[in-house]
């Protein structure tokens, strides 16, 4: 085993990026069913800032995780370091990855280890870097539970109804807004991989990123409107949520489905109207599909677009960055 203290980021206090602090903390001991991970890698998420900001109850949860001092972060790629005695299937010297403990804010990703339920994790696949493998969980997994397979009953706290993925196929159109970004750009890829046919809406500036990920067509938001070019889609994935996206309703087919990941209000009249419907999921922790998006990244069927790497100890330049917006890909925070 290591030392008995490692280096981590920690919060103290909520805030902006300025109170992320990088310094000395406990190794944590891997309970029943956990291993220990040296982490190579951290990704950068949404829930880490709305953590930072003060946020320490996720939606449906009755409870906080958060006690203060806690190191944010849920998405990790590393090395297995030590094995609870419960353990099989996993050893040490392992190259795992996973979405820890979600939804839950006690994931404590950015730290050099971390505790990481097993059923969490998946094996790195091999011909992926950690960096790549850090960015994949959380935004891989949410793409993949609401396109493909939402792979759990439990019940959205954001819907009475099951969320239920269209079936995407070469006859769908799917249109993908925000697609350059984490969720958005796996998105692209995944109806793809089904063989669907891609509407990629993002900034000019990520055109090429998404061309190179095999989006058919391009709709740079800055210059069109996507409600005015588009019409019979059979599903809107929208990874940005506000105002724009009842917009969207429009570009949809009788029969269609309009999958917000951040879900907002919507009119059930004009639902009626239009005759589509409007279904969001709430992602979770999830190491069996994981294990299979891992399996798409080895093959080279989906890859992990990559903004920018800061060193763990930039963790806070990282979350900067992050405020700044039009993401391409994923933001990584590299622990080794």
């Amino acid at each position: 085993m290591p030392t008995h203290t490692m280096r981590a980021v920690r919060l103290h206090e909520y805030g902006g990026p300025e109170v992320l602090r990088f310094e000395e903390a406990p190794i944590p001991r891997p309970g029943p069913g956990e291993v220990l991970v040296r982490v190579h890698a951290a990704g950068v998420n949404p829930p880490d800032w709305y953590l930072r900001d003060g946020l320490t109850t996720m939606p449906g949860e009755t409870e906080s995780t958060v006690t203060l001092p806690v190191i944010p972060g849920t998405d990790v790629s590393g090395v297995v370091e030590a094995v609870a005695p419960d353990v099989d299937g996993l050893d040490v010297g392992d190259e795992v990855f996973g979405l820890l403990r979600f939804p839950s804010f006690d994931g404590r990703g950015y730290a050099e280890y971390v505790a990481a339920p097993v059923s969490d994790l998946a094996r790195k696949p091999a011909g992926v870097d950690h960096v790549q493998a850090a960015g994949a969980p959380m935004a891989g997994l949410t793409a993949w539970q609401f396109l493909i397979e939402v792979g759990h009953d439990h019940p959205s706290p954001f819907q009475e109804a099951p969320h239920r993925p269209a079936a995407l196929d070469e006859d769908t159109t799917v249109l993908v807004n925000g697609a350059a970004g984490g969720v958005g750009h796996f998105a692209v890829q995944l109806a793809k991989w089904k063989g669907a046919r891609v509407v990629a809406v993002a900034s000019g500036a990520h055109a090429s990123f998404l061309d190179g990920l095999g989006a058919d067509r391009f709709i740079d938001y800055t210059r069109d409107r996507p409600e005015e070019l588009v019409r019979d889609v059979d599903v809107v994935l929208d990874t940005v949520g506000g105002p724009g996206s009842k917009a969207l309703l429009r570009t949809l087919k009788r029969g269609g489905s309009h999958f917000p990941v951040f879900p907002g209000e919507f009119d059930a009249a004009e639902l009626a109207r239009l005759g589509v419907t409007v279904s969001s999921a709430q992602v979770r922790s999830n190491g069996a599909q994981l294990a299979e998006l891992g399996r798409l990244l080895e093959a080279g069927t989906v890859r992990v677009g990559i903004d920018s790497t800061f060193p763990l100890a930039e963790a806070r330049a990282a979350h900067e960055r992050a405020a700044r917006g039009h993401i391409q890909g994923k933001i990584v925070l590299t622990a080794v």
